[in-house]
């Protein structure tokens, strides 16, 4: 699942942050990044957008005037260093309302709830066929931690618990290897060492017996080799 957006602000520093942070999810694709709302209809001929990050002042036509003139727009979330406007914002139907200077872990948070939102209205619409769970809940201590599959980079085995490494961080959990490896699809992680499994959409070098994934290096068995570069690489790999 890819989430197609904009960012429509007048300031460049504005609209490189958005794009920064962009970058840094998996599952965000950055359709353009304009500095007026006039320039989304010229995009949306083109190709679908389902997310705007939007400012409110700007000189051409501000976000709030924006929002009154259109009545079916995609998701939005407000980027702004004005407070004063959130009322009106979400009496407009905005997912959320980021004040600048915007944070990653803010940032983060806000294209979450984006993303839960878009999955409930696209199979509230019939616009796509059931699918596994996108997310699960693992008991961390005292609380439980609510994760995405998409998240996992991978798992490694502990004696009597694991810790699943994801993009947002690391989570530990009484459970067993085994029981981790019942719950993720065959066909999205692979077992690559009796420790550990990874997902095969993140690794990015394979080189000898050890896997890169965002910079944590990960051993390769002997025993796995084989399966591993054929799962991974298969006909992926280009030949001269």
């Amino acid at each position: 699942m890819m989430i197609n957006c904009v960012t429509i602000d007048d300031e460049p520093l504005a609209r490189e942050c958005i794009t920064n942070y962009v970058r840094e999810i998996d599952f965000l694709r950055l359709t353009a990044s304009v500095n007026n709302p006039i320039a989304l209809s010229q995009i949306e001929s083109k190709e679908k957008v389902d997310l705007i990050f939007l400012d409110i002042q700007m000189p051409v036509m501000n976000g709030i005037d924006f929002l009154k003139s259109t009545s079916n727009h995609p998701m939005v979330i407000i980027t702004t260093a004005f407070p004063s406007y959130a009322l009106e914002g979400y009496q407009l139907d905005v997912l959320d309302y980021l004040l600048k200077p915007i944070t990653f872990s803010r940032f983060f948070q806000a294209v979450h709830k984006a993303r839960e939102y878009f999955i409930l209205r696209q199979s509230s619409n019939g616009n796509t066929t059931p699918q596994p769970e996108e997310s699960f809940f693992i008991k961390c201590e005292h609380k439980y931690e609510k994760l995405y599959f998409s998240d996992i980079l991978f798992v490694q085995a502990m004696q009597n618990y694991v810790i699943i490494h994801t993009t947002r961080g690391r989570y530990t959990t009484l459970l067993y290897l085994k029981n981790v490896a019942e719950n993720l699809s065959d066909k999205n992680f692979i077992r690559v060492h009796k420790s550990y499994l990874v997902a095969i959409d993140k690794v990015e070098t394979i080189h000898d017996h050890e896997i890169t994934i965002q910079g944590h290096r990960i051993p390769i068995s002997r025993n796995y080799k084989e399966m591993v570069l054929k799962k991974i690489i298969k006909d992926r790999l280009w030949k001269k």
